[in-house]
């Protein structure tokens, strides 16, 4: 459900990235493709020197359909940002995408732990953030970094996924799982 980003994707991420209700909670805005463009070739040139992880979500033929990036990595931690095209909401891709993306950073990536800030009048994603049984509201655990991304303001909510609490998580789920299958009889 996600790819290393190419720049072949860019003219579909584009179009989807510019419809009014996707645009607005967009990290990289672009109000060109010639624009996109450049912030890809960017986003590409700082993956390889790991100042940041993106990938490309895609549906199950491959085709593009958003992105998912860690952002601002600091010590073994960083932002997550993600965006899925509209026509895209709703099916479920975009927790397909975290869960592979999450592995990713967390088994393989050597991340720690995953901070999400959620602007308050993005309810869709705080509910999103909220439904998970990792994720851990960080408005007043982590103080400072939270005054830190409101410099301007109240505006964002602080959301925390720290790797011991997903590894906790997905552990419980696969024994969840074993445990209910059950063998056929004969």
């Amino acid at each position: 459900m996600i790819k290393k980003r190419d720049i072949r994707d860019s003219h579909t991420l584009f179009n989807l990235m510019i419809h009014p209700e996707v645009f607005p909670f967009v990290r990289q805005k672009a109000y060109s493709y010639e624009e996109f463009l450049f912030i890809t070739k960017q986003t590409i040139e700082l993956e390889e020197r790991n100042e940041l992880i993106s990938r490309s979500i895609v549906n199950e033929w491959g085709a593009p359909i958003g992105t998912i990036n860690l952002f601002d990595i600091n010590d073994n931690a960083g932002f997550l940002g993600t965006w899925l095209g509209k026509p895209y909401h709703g099916q479920g891709y975009n927790q397909l995408a975290k869960d592979s993306f999450f592995k990713e950073l967390f088994f393989e990536k050597g991340i720690e732990r995953i901070f999400m800030k959620i602007r308050k009048s993005n309810l869709r994603s705080q509910r999103a953030a909220e439904k998970l049984p990792y994720v851990i509201f960080s408005n007043e655990t982590r103080k400072s970094l939270w005054e830190q991304i409101n410099t301007d303001g109240d505006i964002y909510n602080l959301y925390e996924i720290p790797k011991d609490l997903y590894t906790f998580y997905i552990s419980r789920s696969n024994e969840f799982e074993e445990s209910s299958i059950q063998p056929l009889e004969a």
